[in-house]
């Protein structure tokens, strides 16, 4: 197959950013939102977000049965045009918020100001809880029939199909504000005191004192006494934080029970996969094929790699320990940038073009800084707007991939925002198909161009590594949460409880070519998706072998794959899975689809085997 090699350019220097041993590496500039925290345009928005919550209340709440039974379709339709606006405004000033304390957590003058627009937001919400809520009272049937006699209204169709839905889990509207007030004092104070510790970590390795990031990087440095040392601070400095950690995970633990309690959810996961817009027993066809697949994939894996390092058994320290044939060198930015590109661009000029805009524009913040958001993610803000990608960028072969990742996100939120801020977000499931597709993109463009078998070896040992993370790392994840989850409902758990879970998920999972030392029992404790997004890990492994069984469409039919594949990222959250995956042939309901995405990962392993005759 011909494949298109696009002459990328790009301009960072001509951007703000940090000079540094990478490169220039950019930081974003928010003033696409706001022009500063102290902006008057902040203290205006959040009081004309108010009013526009009462105002609306004030026209619409106790009125849509009567707008139903009338059969007032123009009207329901207007009152759908402005509570999307409001959203949009509120998504503003949220996103904002979020950015500038993700770039600084320890920075008070960020918490309060963070802390200060929560609460104005919460404030303002209140005022439109009842919508929703009325709206799921109203007779499907009205809801039909409104749809079908407005082109305006039946805009919304998707969404309003979904968030009936939600009509079994709904209370009363004094309830469910109850809930949505208290969520400042509750789940959300407890996620912002994990922010906070998380990011005031400190790890003592001889005379240096690192934040997290740059720890966790040495954790895949070609020097083991390195490794060894990071390991070992890591682990001093997530013992000596336990006791905060394990009320932190305890408390949201109970706070999640009360409310799935009160929400009618059987199951700890229920909530989640309702939001996810997916099926429990789709997830449950996942988890079992994958746990199945643990020794076909990571326990053979790591038995491979033990013996390229010459050792029986490796130590956790090495799960990531580069070959001795990988490129050690740094990759500049300017390269990562130019190889993301090329890479998509060698999958559509289009797809190249449109993550070029996150370069072109100051959307990007790359450096690591101390007390700025640890791992990395895609922000897509709100459709008025643009997304804002956050990376922690080490020149690693792994950064480079990262980027990849998040850059596909951006490109999937910036197709999906002409959606409406009611409809432009994808369910977690579906919202890690471009990124897991940027990454294979990237990995197949850079295996294209390995000049040699070690290289070639190398590359492929390291994508089986993120493949393994991705998918057998996260359903191990999901079965750590189930376990946390239903022993809390039993009692408070203590600090050994949780680390003995850890370490039985994760012995399942690597295998016996994998010795876990002692102190490893406490890694879960910076796990942030345990905190800000329970059971959300298993969206990773989805998309994952999502996207392997997608990419084999793709190889074996090319012609007209990108189209299709722009409608399904366009689509935002305007379709189920199902429909979105069945112009490709697929079907994620099938239990038999798992099977196609985990065979991609032991075809990789079998032809690292070959290798070693």
């Amino acid at each position: 197959m011909t494949v298109f090699r696009p002459a990328v350019s790009f301009d960072t220097a001509s951007q703000g950013g940090v000079d540094g041993p990478f490169g220039r590496l950019p930081e974003w500039d928010l003033r696409d939102l706001y022009p500063a925290m102290d902006a008057p345009e902040v203290k205006a928005d959040l009081k004309r977000g108010l009013e526009l919550c009462r105002a609306f209340e004030a026209r619409a709440k106790g009125r849509l049965e009567g707008i139903a039974s009338t059969g007032d379709a123009a009207t329901l339709a207007g009152l759908m045009k402005d509570y999307e606006a409001i959203q949009d405004l509120l998504g503003r000033l949220a996103s904002y918020a979020g950015l500038v304390y993700s770039g600084d957590t320890t920075d008070p003058e960020r918490a309060k100001f963070y802390g200060d627009v929560q609460d104005g937001l919460t404030k303002a919400t209140t005022h439109l809880l009842f919508f929703e809520l009325e709206l799921n009272r109203v007779e499907d049937a009205a809801v039909d029939a409104l749809i079908a006699k407005d082109a305006g209204l039946a805009h919304w169709k998707p969404w309003l199909e979904d968030i009936r839905k939600e009509k079994p889990h709904q209370l009363s509207d004094e309830i469910e504000r109850l809930f949505h007030e208290k969520y400042v004092t509750g789940a959300a104070a407890w996620t912002r005191l994990f922010d906070e510790t998380v990011a005031g970590l400190r790890f003592r390795i001889g005379d240096e004192e690192l934040t997290l990031e740059p720890t966790l990087a040495r954790l895949q440095d070609g020097d083991e006494a390195k490794r060894r040392a990071a390991a070992e601070a890591l682990a001093v400095g997530f013992k000596a934080n336990l006791r905060v950690f394990t009320l932190i995970m305890n408390t949201l633990a109970k706070d999640k029970e009360i409310s799935d309690t009160w929400h009618k959810f059987a199951d700890f996961a229920d909530a989640r996969h309702l939001s996810n817009r997916v099926e429990p027993e789709v997830v449950a066809a996942l988890v079992e094929a994958a746990r199945a697949a643990f020794p076909k994939l990571s326990h053979r894996y790591y038995a491979l790699k033990a013996k390229w390092l010459g050792k029986e058994q490796l130590e956790h320290w090495d799960r990531n320990a580069p070959l001795a044939t990988a490129p050690a060198r740094a990759i500049p930015w300017d390269e990562a940038v130019s190889t993301v590109l090329s890479a998509y661009g060698r999958f559509s000029p289009e797809l190249s073009a449109l993550g070029k805009r996150f370069f072109d524009n100051p959307w990007i913040d790359a450096p690591t800084r101390p007390g700025k958001a640890p791992g990395a993610f895609a922000h897509p803000t709100v459709p008025s707007a643009h997304p804002y990608l956050l990376v922690n960028y080490m020149g690693k072969v792994r950064d480079v991939m990262t980027l990849a990742h998040e850059l596909g996100h951006g490109v999937h939120q910036v197709l999906a925002a002409p959606n409406g801020a009611l409809m432009a977000p994808t369910p977690l499931t579906l919202a890690e198909t471009a990124s897991v597709f940027g990454e294979m993109l990237t990995f197949r463009a850079l295996l294209a161009d390995a000049k040699t078998k070690e290289e070639k070896r190398a590359m492929l040992a390291s994508k089986v590594e993120d493949m393994i993370n991705t998918v057998v790392r996260q359903i191990a994840f999901y079965t750590f949460e189930r376990k946390v989850h239903a022993a809390r409902r039993e009692g408070e758990l203590t600090s050994d409880d949780i680390c003995r879970f850890w370490m039985e998920v994760q012995g399942e999972s690597l295998g016996p070519s994998i010795r876990l030392a002692e102190g490893y029992e406490t890694f879960w404790v910076y796990i942030s998706h345990f905190i800000h997004s329970p059971f959300y890990v298993y969206a990773y492994a989805f998309g994952d072998c999502l996207v392997n069984s997608l990419y084999g469409a793709y190889q074996k039919n090319p012609d007209g794959f990108a189209e299709k594949y722009f409608a399904l990222l366009s689509a935002g959250g305007t379709k189920h899975h199902t429909e979105l995956l069945a112009p490709f042939g697929l079907d994620a309901t099938d239990p038999g689809f798992w099977s196609i995405g985990l065979s991609v990962i032991e075809g990789l392993i079998d032809e690292l085997e070959a290798m070693e005759g």
